[in-house]
């Protein structure tokens, strides 16, 4: 992949800053957050099978989603506090196998223009030592996984010409 997710983990402060290009639209990308369909083709780590209980991509919202791994379940799930179309979404993200380390979760879909796109994002969590047991758990490998198969979901999106040549 050309596209590299790119993490910045500062030592001593509860939060990571992220960021993705994808060869594609922003409203692709975007929309592969919104339509749960397509979010459980792509988040989470290969291998894992996903079911989600909710998803309601929209201010106010919600969400409740599971990864099955044999006989391992992980479960996750947040509200969505503010989103706007192609330009911003703002989460709360809870791993329910660590109660209490709820992260707030703020993602930046920016157009680069030429049908491609950027995502930035930061997740703060409650303290250093829950961001670090997040990223302890493998978190980057799924991060990596995950954007590799969105990556591959939208990529149709941009091999879709904006306007077909004039037939003569």
């Amino acid at each position: 992949m050309t596209n590299q997710l790119t993490l910045d983990i500062p030592v001593g402060v509860p939060w990571i800053d992220f960021t993705r290009e994808f060869d594609a639209p922003v409203e692709a990308v975007f929309n592969a957050h919104r339509d749960p369909e397509l979010v459980r083709q792509w988040l989470g780590p290969h291998g894992y099978e996903m079911q989600i209980q909710r998803w309601d991509f929209t201010s106010g919202g919600g969400y409740h989603y599971t990864h099955r791994d044999g006989d391992n379940v992980y479960g996750f799930r947040g509200t969505f506090h503010t989103v706007r179309d192609n330009e911003i979404a703002i989460q709360t993200f809870e791993f329910e196998g660590a109660p209490d380390e709820v992260a707030i979760e703020f993602m930046r879909f920016v157009d680069l223009g030429d049908g491609r796109c950027r995502l930035e994002g930061r997740s703060v969590g409650r303290t250093v030592e829950g961001r670090d047991m997040m990223v302890a758990s493998g978190m980057e490998k799924g991060m990596v996984e995950g954007y590799d198969r969105l990556d591959a979901l939208v990529a149709p999106a941009a091999a879709t010409p904006s306007s077909a040549p004039a037939q003569g």
